[in-house]
């Protein structure tokens, strides 16, 4: 880590980011004191460069306080008087009445990945400090931690196109206004980052210097054993797991019960497979497992999916319960599995299940699973359908494009999570995500 307060030095932050290749990067940018010591940092850096990507800084308005505009118009004000190209994008969504810190965080990711993408690139700086992820850490184990206490990730892969990079994850946030402060650039408070009606407010009032370094240190122990629980996880993914067909999944039952990785393997197949955005419950999980140990003819359901027992065989596909119905209307996520993108309008079609009659009158002969599995596991699948008539199933459909979710990182997929995401995607026959975006010590830690 570098010193509490010394002003950091550009090449320390940047040089191991993977410039080379992209026309453009984007910085998120408040106009608090990180993001805007981000933005000029980065802009420093650039400019040392022979050759490197433009610099775009984008502001994410929320509206959710009466000066939010005018401190997004100083901070455009601020980058064109420095040669830095800036936008604003406001959240112009129906604000909900609970939950309003986490709807904030979905929408600024949201914007920020559309105007990395309208920028032709798939890299987005944010300014996360390293006091940010002692408070992060803080907040999290006092909710009980689990795999969240490796903290924030290094780089999180938005929806399989966008990174978001934090390089400030080993700077304090006294060292970024010491610069600041030496370059005499001034920088907008938030009143929230006081208010105690918030969490994160309240927690950063209450630690001291020896508590932040203490939970820093464990956050990285956290990120390594994360890590290494997810190669273990990966390892039997590739070596166990099998798609035998559409939407059935199979797994070794010795494989599940190693004992390095063995669980983990099994919560994330039985997320797949259900098309969950989280991990299954390690509880019920582990309960499940020695249930199907004990029981040849265990069959369970958890996540939304279903785990029968035959032989020395998990097999796993979605409970047809609560499977959606939507209009085949432009670019899609159906049922949490998978992304649906059709060449055109189809007017009238809708997705929806194929649904157990179709899946009695397949012929399933020559699959290499029982047939009852078989066709439980196309029943859930999505189908095509005109009225009452159906025109088969999606993955058979020409001009439509049917893409599996690695749930549960189909949306965000931390640099931890790598590893066993990759597997995921190898199994389900999905395209493999984007390098990381750093190479050196921060790829060994991410």
């Amino acid at each position: 880590m570098l010193s509490d307060t010394a002003s950091p030095e550009p090449g320390a932050l940047f040089s191991d980011i993977r410039f080379a290749g992209r026309k453009a990067v984007v910085a998120a940018v408040s106009g608090g004191g990180d993001s805007l010591a981000l933005l000029f940092l980065l802009q420093e850096f650039l400019e040392r460069q022979p050759s490197g990507p433009s610099l775009l800084a984008v502001t994410v308005d929320h509206g959710l306080r009466p000066d939010s505009a005018t401190e997004a118009r100083a901070v455009g004000e601020l980058a064109a008087a420095r040669g830095i190209a800036h936008r604003t994008l406001r959240w112009e969504e129906a604000k909900p009445k609970a939950g309003i810190s986490a709807a904030a965080r979905e929408a600024r990711l949201a914007l920020l990945a559309r105007a990395a993408r309208e920028a032709g690139t798939d890299l987005v700086f944010t300014a996360h400090t390293a006091d940010d992820q002692a408070e992060t850490l803080a907040m999290r184990l006092s909710r009980g931690g689990g795999r969240g206490a490796a903290g924030i990730a290094p780089a999180t892969l938005f929806e399989g196109d966008v990174w978001f990079t934090r390089p400030l994850l080993h700077t304090r946030r006294a060292a970024l206004r010491t610069y600041l402060g030496e370059r005499g650039i001034g920088w907008f408070e938030d009143p929230s980052n006081r208010d105690p009606r918030f969490e994160r407010a309240r927690v950063r009032a209450c630690l001291d210097e020896d508590r932040t370094q203490a939970l820093l240190a464990e956050a990285e122990n956290a990120q390594r054993l994360r890590q290494k629980e997810g190669r273990a996880a990966a390892d039997l993914i590739g070596s166990a797991a099998t798609r035998v067909a559409p939407g059935l999944l199979r797994f070794a039952l010795a494989a599940a019960s190693e004992e390095k990785g063995g669980l983990y393997a099994l919560r994330i197949l039985l997320a797949v497979a259900g098309g969950s955005p989280h991990l299954a419950d390690e509880a019920r999980s582990a309960a499940l497992l020695r249930r199907a140990l004990e029981d040849e003819r265990c069959r369970v359901s958890l996540s939304r999916a279903v785990v029968t027992r035959k032989r020395d065989w998990l097999y796993l596909h979605r409970e047809r319960r609560n499977l959606p119905e939507t209009s085949l209307s432009g670019e899609q996520i159906w049922d949490g599995r998978y992304r649906l993108v059709p060449a055109g309008q189809s007017k009238g079609a809708c997705v929806a299940a194929f649904g157990p009659a179709n899946a009695a009158a397949r012929d399933v002969a020559e699959a290499e699973a029982p047939a009852g599995l078989l066709r439980s596991a196309l029943a859930a699948e999505p189908a095509i359908w005109r009225g009452d008539l159906c025109l088969g199933l999606a993955s058979d459909m020409a001009g439509l494009v049917l893409q599996p979710l690695a749930q549960p990182w189909a949306r965000l997929l931390p640099s931890f999570d790598l590893a066993p995401a990759s597997a995921l995607l190898e199994l389900l026959n999905g395209s493999a995500p984007p390098i990381l975006p750093f190479d050196g010590h921060k790829e060994q830690m991410g």
